[in-house]
This record gives C-alpha cells, sequence and structure tokens, in this order.
C-alpha cells in the first residue's frame, strides 16, 4: 500500500481517537469526584467516634449517601473505560478493514454501538451521582439551618 493510500484510512480511525480524549477527560473528572467521595467518608467516619448520638445519625446518613455515590461514581467509570477499549478496538478495527479489504460493517456497527452505549450508561450514573450529592447538600442545609427546603 502506498503513502497516499494509507492517508484516508488514517482520517477514517481518527474519528474514535477524538471520542477517547473525550472520554478521558470524563474519566478525569469522575475520578476526582471519586477521590472527594472517598475523603469526605473518611472524614465523616473519623467525625462520627467524636460527636453526640444525634449528630452521629446525621453522619451515618451522609455517609450512606457517599456509598451509594461512591458506588454510582465505580459504574460510571467502569463504564467510560469500557467506552474506550471499545472505541480502542474500533480503531483497530477500522484500520484493518481498510487496510486489508475486510468487509466487516456488521462488526463495526457492533462496536460503534456498543461504545456509544456504554458511554451513555456512564453519563446516566455519572448525573445521579450528580443528583445524589445534591440531596446530600440539601440534608446538611437542612440539618445545618434546623429548616426544611
Amino acid at each position: 500500500m502506498r503513502f497516499n493510500q494509507i492517508v484516508p484510512v488514517l482520517q477514517l480511525a481518527i474519528g474514535p481517537v477524538i471520542l477517547i480524549s473525550g472520554i478521558g477527560l470524563l474519566l478525569l473528572s469522575m475520578t476526582n469526584r471519586f477521590g472527594r467521595v472517598i475523603d469526605r467518608s473518611r472524614i465523616l467516619a473519623d467525625a462520627i467516634t467524636r460527636v453526640s448520638a444525634d449528630r452521629a445519625v446525621v453522619l451515618r446518613t451522609q455517609m450512606e449517601i457517599l456509598w451509594k455515590r461512591a458506588r454510582l461514581i465505580r459504574s460510571a467509570i467502569s463504564l467510560a473505560t469500557g467506552s474506550v477499549l471499545l472505541a480502542s478496538g474500533l480503531i483497530i478495527l477500522l484500520f484493518l478493514s481498510a487496510l486489508l479489504g475486510w468487509e466487516v460493517v456488521p462488526i463495526i456497527v457492533t462496536f460503534f454501538t456498543a461504545c456509544m452505549t456504554t458511554l451513555i450508561g456512564s453519563m446516566a450514573f455519572f448525573l445521579r451521582d450528580i443528583n445524589l450529592s445534591l440531596e446530600a447538600l440539601q440534608l446538611e442545609i437542612r440539618d445545618g439551618l434546623g429548616s426544611a427546603d
């Protein structure tokens, strides 16, 4: 294969590379959130031993929310990572199919659909984590102000 023939093949494979870059930024955000949840959980676990029984109940509620958030973020990270792996496989498949003349359109469609599906699932878990963190904040505000809403 000549150079002028391989350039279109490389251009074809660039699309999923951009997708991987974007997902990488999402993973960075998710892992930062995950780290903050872990750090906050450790702080609350330590604080529970030094507060009154009433305050300990509030902190345990917060810890339960943090546990749910950690599981949601873990799921989001797992799905986003799966999406990156599928996109990587898609790049290899696109490159090899164009280079070797393979007719593997159904496999390419399957990889692309799976990649997008796992990305959508990841974003759904990530959005649920954000909503759950707002619920936790609302509980803290209620507890701090002693009022509702």
